[in-house]
């Protein structure tokens, strides 16, 4: 018997659909609002509440926790790389770098006070080339 098991493949091989949700995860995080279908949504609302969760105990091993499910990775910063980023330049730091700051800074105090259901999805209607349901997701305000 299959109860309690959930799965979401939508056609996919575990390895691209792993990537998939990493990447749309980090885009949440970084832009707030995605539009995407309702499928993967749904799949991502579970991850996405989950990231907030680690982020409001604000431990190491939530932080780690974070940068696993997001498949980050830290590579280090050349000279001038450093150089800019100690002078205070955002732009020299990579794109998963600043998704990290974002989550564990901003994020984690919006959502202090709340308990649960940070993210909403927006249905928009079906999509022209293949008449998929897409939607928006995005974290409350």
């Amino acid at each position: 018997m299959r109860h309690g098991k959930h799965t979401f493949k939508v056609g996919r091989t575990g390895s691209h659909r792993r990537a998939m949700l990493a990447n749309m995860l980090k885009s949440l995080i970084e832009n707030e609002r995605i539009a995407t279908t309702v499928v993967k949504a749904k799949e991502l609302r579970r991850r996405a509440d989950r990231m907030i969760t680690l982020a409001k105990k604000n431990t190491l091993a939530s932080k780690r926790s974070a940068i696993s499910e997001m498949k980050i990775s830290f590579n280090p910063l050349t000279t001038k790389e450093a150089r800019k980023a100690k002078a205070g330049d955002k732009g020299s730091y990579s794109r998963d770098r600043l998704v990290i700051d974002k989550l564990f800074g901003e994020l984690r105090t919006r959502f202090e006070a709340r308990n649960g259901g940070y993210t909403r999805i927006i249905r928009l209607g079906d999509r022209v080339g293949d008449s998929a349901p897409t939607c928006f997701i995005e974290y409350l305000k």
